[in-house]
């Protein structure tokens, strides 16, 4: 896993998020100032920048983009801005971004270690083996693994904190509530979605009234005593924490100018109070962001839907994982109903586990529901948990296997084997879609390109641009126009690249080559025109580069470009014209950040007018 996702990450160009990412967490060490994407928590950022700030990275906090990103809007524009310098401008792009990355491959390890230990608890040996290759040879996993996100972070703090609550709940002790306090708390200076993890709890402790617990008492006094000594535990590991949560927010924000909590007051007590008050501040404006950011529109299948729909996460897992992991689940499944069936004494795990499984699998449940009704579907990268999950319900499928062989069930040897079969299966597939990852889909897309089926990192997350200089050199191009999924400057990479909007043209455009990124095709653009002439797949599919014809045609004739009310426009924004140019220009130009600012601020201040004389006028 270290070699597939290490070497894949290697090959590619900084995506979209780790822009932001990397330069936040920079800043959180270096100026103790959090001032910078509070719309995620610090932990996977801070630990990423950890080996940039031990080798001495640059970053010029005298710039604009540093001091305009103060106020809570304005870091959302300013944090591009100062991500992109500190990256591409202040230091070496290639080497800042491998040794970030570097810390997000250790933790997809630690998580895989992780796997393997709690898959041959819940199994044997053989179970978390079996887990382990799962795990390792997740195409998701390989993808995003080793990206500055705080998908893994979760992920991995997620399944520390279901394990120690099945712990803690089993056995509560000063031990057993202390990891489950450190495990919670960095789940929650993971990501925000962390808090599914208390309604895992609240699921969990249902569960034990619909089927209690093996070590539960009968006796009702006894059961509610049993049952308040565990709730206690609950509260202490919830409240440690929090004080986890509070002392790394504290540390980190020490140095963040607390003039956002003015009405406090100015003299000295209020000083104290508001530095006090800061990390609490902090954590609710990000969840406050995090709740606020708008939903992109949904792409699955090739349609799009304003709003999430029930069916993207399941049909995204089918279509992005390997067919030999589906085929290990679905056996998996038969596995365990034939044991059920045959041997009525056989427990599905190892006595003294119970708890533990238990929490796995309704914690499945509780994050798959979640993804199914959230409103934010756009990467499998958010069905991280449930993924780790489903891993571990593999743990059992080997020793119940043996235990089927043991009874004289015919059947089980050549189950076994076909067991063995799907897992190198799984590792073959890994290796021969290395290093292409991130737009993986497998046969059951049935031929179907990708930008037909899926958007967002699903598909292009502006990784591949290395590739295209490959393209570049190999046809001796003096420039080439660049449509890509991001609004970076591509010439970092792509020295040749010229910036490119598909749907729009120019004359002089004939004749040259175009690489445009999959998402911009169909979903992102507009751009199904370009089908028409002839082109070829870059990095897997992420991007496509058109030989453009000498003549363009007129738009909205055949073989021409879209008509303006065809547009398409990135990540759905409500801003008029190619929104990657507000960010381009600011990132160009930081001098631009307030003037750029102050229009956004006034074309959503007229939009809101506008909705409002609408309702009265409907009123």
């Amino acid at each position: 896993m270290a070699l597939l996702a290490g070497g894949a990450a290697r090959r590619e160009s900084i995506t979209i998020d780790e822009v932001a990412h990397i330069g936040a967490g920079v800043s959180y060490l270096q100026k103790l100032d959090m001032r910078m994407n509070q719309e995620h928590p610090p932990l996977a950022k801070a630990l990423a920048a950890l080996p940039l700030v031990v080798r001495g990275v640059h970053a010029d906090y005298s710039q604009v983009s540093w001091t305009f990103s103060l106020g809570l809007f304005n870091q959302m524009l300013g944090e591009w801005v100062f991500g992109d310098w500190l990256i591409t401008r202040w230091n070496d792009p290639i080497a800042t971004v491998f040794w970030a990355r570097l810390s997000m491959l250790s933790l997809t390890l630690v998580l895989g270690i992780v796997i393997v230990a709690y898959g041959s608890r819940l199994g044997d040996p053989w179970g978390g083996l079996l887990c382990l290759c799962a795990y390792a040879t997740m195409p998701t996993m390989l993808a995003f693994g080793p990206l500055v996100l705080t998908d893994m972070a979760i992920t991995l703090f997620a399944v520390l904190t279901l394990w120690a609550f099945a712990s803690m709940w089993r056995s509560p002790s000063h031990g057993t509530v202390l990891r489950f306090g450190l495990a919670l708390g960095g789940a929650l200076l993971s990501k925000f979605s962390a808090g599914l993890l208390f309604f895992c709890f609240a699921a969990f402790v249902l569960s034990l009234r619909w089927r209690p617990a093996p070590e539960q008492p009968a006796d009702k006094a006894e059961v509610r005593a049993w049952r308040r000594i565990r709730w206690w535990s609950l509260a202490q590991g919830t409240l440690f924490a929090a004080l986890v949560v509070y002392a790394v927010y504290f540390v980190l924000s020490w140095n963040e100018p607390t003039d956002s909590l003015y009405f406090l007051g100015h003299n000295a007590a209020a000083l104290l109070l508001r530095r006090v008050l800061m990390p609490p501040w902090i954590y609710l404006r990000g969840l406050a962001l995090f709740a606020l950011t708008g939903k992109p529109p949904a792409f699955i299948l090739g349609h799009t839907y304003p709003h999430g729909v029930w069916f993207y996460f399941p049909v995204l897992f089918l279509l992005k994982s390997s067919l030999a992991f589906l085929l290990l689940l679905l056996l998996a499944l038969m596995v365990s109903l034939v044991a059920k069936l045959r041997l009525v004494q056989l427990a599905a795990v190892p006595k003294g586990l119970e708890l533990h499984w238990r929490a796995v699998w309704v914690s499945l449940a509780v994050f798959t529901g979640a993804c199914v009704l959230s409103p934010m579907q756009f990467s499998i990268r958010h069905f991280s948990v449930p993924l780790a999950l489903l891993v571990l319900l593999l743990a059992p499928l080997p020793r119940t296997l043996e235990s089927l062989r043991r009874s004289g069930w015919p059947a089980a040897r050549a189950l076994v084997w076909l067991t063995v079969a799907l897992a190198l299966a799984s590792a073959v597939t890994a290796v021969r879609a290395y290093p292409y990852y991130l737009p993986f889909l497998n046969s059951l897309s049935a031929g179907r390109p990708g930008y037909a089926l899926v958007s967002d990192s699903n598909l292009d997350w502006n990784q591949a641009l290395p590739e295209v200089e490959d393209f570049v050199q190999q046809h001796g191009l003096k420039r080439v126009l660049v449509d890509e999924y991001g609004f970076s400057d591509p010439r970092v990479y792509v020295p040749e690249a010229q910036f490119w909007n598909c749907q729009e043209p120019a004359p002089e455009d004939g004749g040259q080559w175009a690489v445009v990124s999959a998402n911009m095709i169909e979903d992102s653009h507009n751009c199904l025109w370009l089908l028409r002439f002839p082109h070829e797949p870059l990095a897997g599919g992420s991007m496509y580069a058109f030989q453009l014809p000498s003549v363009i045609s007129p738009a909205g004739t055949v073989g021409g470009p879209p008509l303006p009310e065809e547009f398409h426009q990135f990540g759905g924004m409500p801003l008029p014209g190619d929104v990657r140019l507000i960010w381009l220009n600011c990132i160009r130009d930081p001098q631009q950040l307030q003037p750029t600012m102050d229009r956004i601020q006034a074309i959503m201040q007229a939009e809101m007018e506008k909705r409002k004389r609408k309702s009265n006028t409907t009123k």
